[in-house]
C-alpha cells in the first residue's frame, strides 16, 4: 500500500534535481583542485621523457610516405 507514497516522494525529488540549477562556485573548486596539486598535466605518463626523442623520428618519415 506504501508503493504509490513512495513512488510519489521518488518523482518529486528526481523533477526537483532536474529543473533546479545550483550556483556552481568556481572557486571553492578551484580552491579544492590546487590543494591536491592538479595542475592539469598529467606527470604519471611513463613515456613523457621519449616524447621529443621520437617526436624528431616522427618528422623525418613524413618524406616517406
Amino acid at each position: 500500500m506504501g508503493r504509490g507514497r513512495q513512488k510519489a516522494k521518488q518523482r518529486k525529488v528526481a523533477r526537483t534535481l532536474k529543473y533546479s540549477s545550483p550556483e556552481t562556485d568556481y572557486r571553492a573548486l578551484e580552491r579544492e583542485l590546487v590543494s591536491r596539486g592538479d595542475t592539469g598535466e598529467t606527470e604519471d605518463d611513463p613515456y613523457a621523457e621519449y616524447a621529443d626523442y621520437y617526436a624528431s623520428d616522427e618528422e623525418d618519415d613524413e618524406g616517406y610516405r
